[in-house]
């Protein structure tokens, strides 16, 4: 019998992968928003594997104008900007070690009408291997959606 302090580990690393994954949310912790809305988003980044998470990059959805972005300690960040001068990705450098998470948090104007966002994230690991959460597989790897009404 295990230890009693070591079930929540076990029960941790037992949980199906889909459970946790790279998910964006307004601060409150919402998947909706209102058209033409300045919001608080987050971004919120688990570590799945036994090896650290070293980058996460996030393809901006078409619309969202992100305005600045919260420091996040431990982390480098740079941005690609499109001809207008707007961030269309995001890159994160750093690490999450095995069993722990991140967020990143940034301000943004959300579209002007009401839209489905889908958020693109791709998590590199220590060892090179990329998870798109990106709906190239929708079952296991969803990318994250915001629906602005």
């Amino acid at each position: 019998m295990p230890h009693p302090r070591a079930l929540p580990l076990l029960l941790a690393l037992l949980l199906p992968v889909a459970a946790a994954h790279a998910t964006v949310r307004t601060e409150a912790g919402l998947t909706e928003s209102a058209a033409g809305k300045s919001e608080t988003y987050r971004l919120n980044v688990p570590t799945e594997k036994n090896i650290g998470t070293t980058q996460v990059r996030l393809l901006v959805p078409a619309g969202v104008t992100i305005t600045r972005f919260q420091v996040t300690p431990g982390f480098t960040r740079s941005v690609r900007l499109n001809g207008a001068g707007l961030v269309t990705e995001v890159i994160w450098k750093g690490r999450i070690a095995p069993l722990e998470y991140a967020r990143f948090f940034f301000q943004a104007r959300n579209p002007d009408q009401p839209a489905a966002l889908s958020w693109k994230v791709y998590q590199t690991y220590a060892d090179g291997s990329v998870v798109a959460w990106d709906d190239t597989d929708a079952e296991k790897a969803p990318a994250s959606q915001t629906t602005v009404k």
